[in-house]
């Protein structure tokens, strides 16, 4: 089947999911659920193709390609979550009654066809259809070529779960060709498909934004830092920073930027270094940083706006958090940025005047996510500001219209 007939099918599909009951999308969640967990030997099985056939073992992104028993019901776990969530479908957001008689109603409405291009994980693959449903979208999928096995078992599996609830299986389309040329036409049928969201790094989303014919939902990568206030508590602060690298550091909300306040920094940075070392963290930093702890490699112009993905990171040292907000905006991807303080006026600062999807006060980057957020499953973090921004989750995926009713009114 052609790309164009996939995408033509896909908006002939969206017209009949639009009009699906809650109930209706539900069962088709759950059909899905239920196969995953059927068939997650053939899926482990496609998954190990993958796996074997990736060259680097050590990196962070064959932990991202990995899938396993526990990661498989996490998938089947995060399918459910999204079918117990509320449908946004209908939801009336305002209501009134103009001058002139009409009574209007704004509505939440499904986008249509959203074509989603992401890179590596596998469990995208199932999110995305699994919220495209519920939101009442058509989805077409184009995974990376390093998962094309693992990705076309779960579209197969979806798909049979869909026809096992007694819906048309074509509101799922997958792009099994591995071209560039492929993502290239994909992105020619504005005709066809309403969004497209790409979820990978920055040189996926610089392709789509200058390739599309298509609106897109920007969902990048995470060049993200924190800030350490010189109010800030230091064990406190270092059990953030730890966590906010060394939990998962493959991931976009993992921390890359450590900035110290020049007045603390003599004292913090060594016991960070100290903390960071002993997780076998690669510790980069400025000249002053280096100056203050022996064993600190000088990071290069480039490595600031590098989004690591690894044991690896850069401190710097700031003199105040005006130089932290002009360092962190200069540098960072508009993602998740974050204050360490109990300074209320620099926190204050720091919240109005950062950049960013999602700005923490405290807390480790590492919750910027959908499920953490309360949200469900999540396409991705959009560092766009038009449409969605930060989780792009179910209501992110509609759009709000006009019903318009009245007794045979006319406009004088």
């Amino acid at each position: 089947m052609s790309i164009e007939t996939q995408a033509r099918a896909a908006r002939q599909a969206a017209l009949t999911l639009a009009g699906l009951t809650a109930d209706d999308k539900n069962a088709i969640l759950y059909a899905i659920a239920e196969n995953i967990l059927a068939n997650a030997s053939k899926i482990l099985a496609a998954n190990k193709i993958d796996l074997d056939n990736m060259a680097d073992k050590e990196s962070p992104m064959y932990d991202r390609l990995t899938l396993t028993a526990k990661r498989i019901e996490g998938m089947v776990e995060g399918v459910n979550v999204v079918a117990a969530l509320p449908d946004p479908v209908g939801e009336v957001t305002a209501e009134w009654t103009a001058a002139s008689g009409i009574h209007l109603k704004k509505v939440r409405s499904p986008l249509g066809v959203i074509a989603i291009i992401y890179e590596a994980r596998p469990n995208v693959t199932i999110d995305a259809a699994a919220l495209c449903i519920k939101s009442g979208n058509a989805v077409i999928l184009r995974g990376s070529h390093g998962a094309i096995n693992s990705n076309r078992a779960l579209f197969e599996v979806m798909c049979e779960g869909v026809s096992n609830a007694g819906f048309n299986p074509e509101i799922i389309q997958f792009i099994d060709d591995e071209s560039r040329n492929s993502v290239k036409e994909l992105l020619s049928y504005d005709n066809y498909i309403d969004v497209v969201i790409p979820r990978g790094g920055e040189g996926l989303k610089k392709f789509i934004l200058e390739n599309s014919k298509i609106p897109v939902i920007a969902s990048a990568g995470g060049n993200n830092h924190i800030y350490v206030e010189k109010s800030a508590n230091f064990e406190d602060s270092v059990n953030v920073i730890v966590n906010a690298k060394c939990q998962r550091p493959s991931t976009c909300n993992a921390v890359e930027h450590i900035l110290v306040d020049d007045y603390i920094a003599a004292d913090f940075i060594p016991m960070l270094y100290n903390a960071l070392t002993a997780k076998n963290v690669k510790v980069l930093g400025d000249g002053f940083a280096a100056e203050i702890q022996e064993g600190i490699t000088l990071a290069t112009d480039e490595d600031y706006f590098t989004e690591f993905l690894d044991y690896k990171l850069t401190v710097s040292v700031v003199g105040g958090v005006t130089e932290a907000i002009e360092h962190i905006n200069a540098h960072g991807t508009r993602h998740s940025e974050g204050i360490l303080s109990e300074n209320a006026a620099a926190i204050d600062e720091f919240v109005k005047y950062v950049d960013a999807a999602a700005v923490y006060v405290n807390v480790s980057t590492r919750f910027t996510d959908g499920f953490e957020f309360g949200m469900g499953a999540e396409m991705g973090i959009s560092t766009g500001k038009l449409q969605a921004r930060g989780p792009v989750a179910l209501v992110q995926l509609t759009s709000e219209r006009y019903i318009i009713d009245g007794n045979y009114i006319v406009r004088k």
